[in-house]
């Protein structure tokens, strides 16, 4: 199934009717085709269109020849970017259905990329929901800085079919009112606890202390040259937290303490992590794969976009084009993810590039 057929027909023209020279469908599928074969700016997208154009005659209809450079920026500034995010929800919607236990991962990244002319231009921060076992960003929410993610983190639970999964959120999103969303809007919650709850984290230091858990579990990973040990502990709430902080925050029912002990060669470093849940799964294991679920946004998302997407370089900054490229490349990216066979996300990309079929069997996945 081609995924501009579906999803980027929802997409509104921003053009003047009947003053346009391209396919607003033909501009997108360009810039989709450029990320799967390692493009990254506008140039890129008109010399692919130019040299691979022809190839994709069952895609691209090209009517009046290939966009200019200036025309995809024009473009891809002037989308509303609820249009194109939009076509992440609707795709995530159906990855959603076809999951029978998710877990839906909310965290921001920063985009350092400057545009050489807006001085004083610090970046673009958007705040991302990702499906773990599917390794796909379902939604995205644009904020000003990390310090609104407060008031973006609703908004994008909203957007969103959380019913029956479990929504992890790091500490800046454990409040007590999303804690409540959440559970109001039928998924469950797994929320970091940090300094900025300090009571709430002071209570279940104590607690483990008095007594170390009711399960536990421990798993180990060696390898390049170190070993990391991580030890999950729970303990059910409402026998360790008084009652007042029960009923403070929703349906709360169980607190876990995560211990990672990293040793690479002489050095050992510790850190301590601990998450409050309403859920009463009695299997630490369970808390410790949601924890291990949550940081791969970090390694699967966040780190592709920079270094085999290399977001942090896209200049791209008029109108909205970073928000629109940005959903691109996490479409891209999951379309990269899902093929398979043993190349890396690089060589995946390289050989798209190289073969028209491979880029072809590709964007029919």
């Amino acid at each position: 199934m081609n995924i501009a057929k579906p999803y980027f027909s929802e997409v509104t023209d921003p053009r003047v009717t009947g003053r346009c020279l391209h396919l607003l469908s033909d501009i997108l599928m360009i810039g989709l085709c450029t990320y799967l074969t390692g493009g990254t700016d506008y140039e890129d997208m008109r010399m692919f269109a130019l040299e691979r154009g022809s190839e994709l005659g069952d895609m691209l209809s090209l009517p009046n020849g290939v966009p200019s450079t200036d025309t995809f920026e024009r473009v891809f500034g002037r989308i509303h970017p609820a249009e194109l995010e939009c076509c992440l929800r609707s795709y995530g919607k159906d990855i959603l259905n076809d999951l029978s236990e998710k877990q839906i991962v909310i965290d921001g990244k920063k985009q350092c990329g400057a545009s050489p002319t807006s001085r004083g231009n610090k970046g673009l921060y958007i705040l991302n929901a990702w499906v773990s076992e599917n390794r796909f960003c379902i939604a995205q929410e644009k904020v000003e800085d990390k310090s609104n993610e407060i008031t973006a983190i609703p908004e994008i639970l909203s957007d969103i079919d959380i019913s029956d999964a479990v929504v992890s959120i790091d500490a800046m999103g454990t409040q007590r009112e999303i804690a409540e969303l959440i559970v109001r809007s039928g998924g469950h919650y797994l929320l970091a606890v940090k300094e900025n709850q300090r009571s709430l984290c002071e209570d279940m230091e104590c607690a483990f202390r008095v007594k170390s858990h009711t399960d536990f579990y421990e798993e180990v990973d060696a390898g390049h040259g170190r070993i990391e040990t991580r030890r999950c502990s729970i303990l059910p709430a409402r026998d360790y937290l008084m009652e007042e902080t029960l009923e403070s925050w929703k349906n709360l029912s169980t607190i876990v303490k995560i211990e990672s002990i990293r040793e690479i060669k002489d050095r050992i470093t510790r850190d301590i992590r601990y998450y409050i849940s309403d859920e009463k799964e009695p299997k630490a294991s369970y808390y410790a794969a949601l924890a291990r679920g949550h940081w791969s946004i970090e390694n699967q998302l966040h780190w592709h976009l920079d270094v085999t997407f290399k977001e942090d370089e896209c200049r791209a900054r008029k109108g909205f084009a970073s928000q629109n490229l940005s959903v691109l490349r996490k479409i891209a990216l999951h379309i990269v993810s899902e093929q398979k066979d043993k190349l890396s996300m690089k060589r995946r990309l390289y050989k798209a590039a190289l073969d028209i079929n491979y880029l072809k069997k590709l964007l029919e996945f």
